[in-house]
């Protein structure tokens, strides 16, 4: 039995690989070219890592990323409003969260993928279900496949999802984001530590992704896409968090423009289902989510593993209902937790008592839902 895996991003990749190790047959069709270098950096929780060690690629990842043992969300001067030292998650599950420079994860999870399955330059177009049950998949350049099974990881903006559910829709946060990688040398004491740092209904963000890399992203509230002359980027950022600490206005600053994204943040309205008949979405194209917990990529990761795992205990089978069963709890909460925090962190008032709540909840209870967010069945 087939498996065509639309999409070449991290969940399709992972999904590739996790069928690869299962021996499970399967073709993987990216509409992109070449894989370029593109996004900035991406955070993989325990619970992705844990995945991407039962793949044989974890050594690589620790290799081109960088180790984050403090998670703080700071005020703009870089104290502390809540700080989390993640010596008792390296406890539990052996290592911390690893930062990385997208590009570099999906070019190390690519080159694990045996090159004769994977198909570049081979844009989606519609599907077409046949009375069999079989799949006829259709390319922008004219060509098309048969399958027995169709997997969507074709992203928030998925056209798998747009042709089997219609009337899906995404959300705007109200909020647009600016991201960036940068060669300056931080102090020690932020080589391994993630910082968010909250302003006047502006926030900030910056981890070490590499030897020589680090990401930030600023994020405001906005009305949605708002066109911006590109070349006026950096003075615009620049006055927008002029009252932060100087390291941020720094890393502004020495970032070249080509290497400074935007977009506004949207997640996906939930979905009742994720799949039909012998179609499922996966990853972003199910349940894309806001950045907030930094579980987006971790949680397309989870599902590459629990997918793998079903289908290789239930050959030849239609494992895609026991796969929304497993996996939508825990989905659920990622997204509506991240889109409250999102929420949150911009609030117009108020500010001194959220500050006051987060530094004064019991340190147990995070870390209990830490834990709980990384757990993962072997």
């Amino acid at each position: 039995m087939k498996y065509t895996i639309i999409g070449a991003g991290i969940g399709g990749l992972t999904t590739a690989l996790a069928f690869e190790k299962k021996g499970i047959e399967y073709q993987i069709f990216e509409k992109a070219p070449v894989l370029n270098e593109v996004g900035a950096g991406i955070w993989l929780a325990p619970n992705a890592l844990q995945v991407l060690e039962s793949l044989g690629v974890l050594e690589d990842v620790v290799s081109n990323g960088n180790s984050i043992d403090r998670i703080t969300i700071g005020e703009q001067d870089l104290s502390p409003i809540s700080d989390s030292c993640q010596d008792f998650i390296k406890d539990i599950f052996g290592y911390t969260t690893v930062a990385i420079h997208r590009a570099a994860l999906q070019k190390l999870l690519f080159e694990k993928i045996p090159q004769e399955k994977i198909f570049l330059n081979k844009g989606f177009e519609s599907f077409r279900e046949l009375e069999s049950g079989i799949i006829e998949v259709f390319f922008d350049d004219n060509s098309k496949i048969k399958t027995n099974f169709l997997i969507a990881a074709d992203g928030i903006n998925s056209k798998v999802r747009d042709q089997l559910f219609p009337e899906s829709t995404k959300r705007y946060s109200g909020q647009t984001c600016w991201r960036g990688i940068t060669d300056l040398t931080l102090k020690e004491d932020f080589l391994h530590r993630g910082f968010e740092l909250w302003g006047d209904k502006i926030r900030f963000g910056i981890s070490k992704v590499s030897k020589d890399k680090v990401y930030w992203f600023a994020v405001v509230l906005s009305k949605e896409n708002v066109q911006e002359d590109l070349s006026l980027v950096k003075e615009k950022l620049l006055k927008m968090f002029s009252e932060f600490d100087p390291l941020i206005t720094n890393l502004i600053a020495a970032t070249e423009i080509h290497q400074i994204i935007k977009s506004d943040i949207h997640d996906l309205k939930p979905l009742k289902k994720w799949h039909k008949n012998n179609i499922c979405l996966i990853g972003d194209a199910a349940h894309a989510t806001t950045p907030n917990m930094g579980q987006g990529g971790a949680q397309a990761i989870e599902g590459a593993y629990y997918l793998s795992k079903l289908i290789a205990t239930q050959k030849d089978e239609n494992v895609f209902e026991s796969f929304q069963q497993k996996r939508q709890k825990k989905v659920s909460m990622v997204v509506n937790q991240s889109w409250t925090t999102g929420k949150m962190a911009h609030w117009k008032y108020g500010q001194g008592f959220r500050n006051f709540i987060l530094k004064n909840i019991p340190k147990s209870i995070i870390n209990k839902k830490m834990i709980a967010l990384y757990q993962i069945e072997k």
